[in-house]
């Protein structure tokens, strides 16, 4: 019995010991049927790849895709787009003070440069005589929905805004803006 026992732990020995040996940089089975799975091609971003129709290796996405969390603005960058948008277009925020902080502190960095913190269109860039004709916004006819369109897409010399803000951002702003316009019209 003692002698089995001896014979058996040499052989475990045996085992264990020799495979320890050998080079570890090269598995010795592979299961997989392509080579693909263990040596894949890694291609560069914008190098020529044969696996897509075009060629590219970056693709565009598809077709009527948005960032999840975003919902898509439907009305056109026209003017009638813009009266419709004035007219029709509202808030999905609730006004609270939550909103007018974040829309206060959005305002702050996108917009205060030339409307101004106060909304009276002297911001830094008027006073440095960068734009000028900075509208105040008391003397404008505006809506939360002509805001957001304007946030949008931009207006006469104020560019969009849209590339920098999330939807929910953008309502915020107009909070703030909207309350900015009381305030100057009391």
């Amino acid at each position: 019995m003692k002698q089995t026992f001896n014979l058996i732990t040499v052989i475990v020995l045996a085992i264990s010991l020799s495979s320890c040996y050998g080079d570890k940089r090269t598995p010795n089975a592979r299961y997989m049927a392509s080579t693909d799975m263990y040596a894949p091609v890694g291609y560069e971003t914008y190098a020529k790849n044969p696996n897509f129709k075009n060629g590219l290796e970056a693709q565009a996405p598809v077709e009527g895709t948005i960032f999840r969390g975003e919902v898509p603005y439907e009305i056109p960058n026209t003017n009638n787009g813009y009266e419709l948008a004035k007219e029709t277009l509202k808030s999905p925020l609730e006004v609270n003070e939550k909103n007018l902080s974040k829309g206060k502190e959005l305002y702050t960095i996108y917009c205060a440069v030339c409307h101004g913190d106060k909304g009276d269109g002297q911001g830094v860039m008027v006073k440095r005589e960068k734009f000028l004709g900075i509208p105040n916004y008391k003397d404008r006819q505006i809506t939360e929905g002509s805001i957001y369109h304007v946030i949008m897409y931009g207006r006469n010399m104020m560019g969009s805004h849209a590339s920098q803000l999330k939807n929910n951002e953008r309502w915020q702003i107009v909070q703030y803006v909207e309350k900015l316009r009381t305030d100057l019209l009391q």
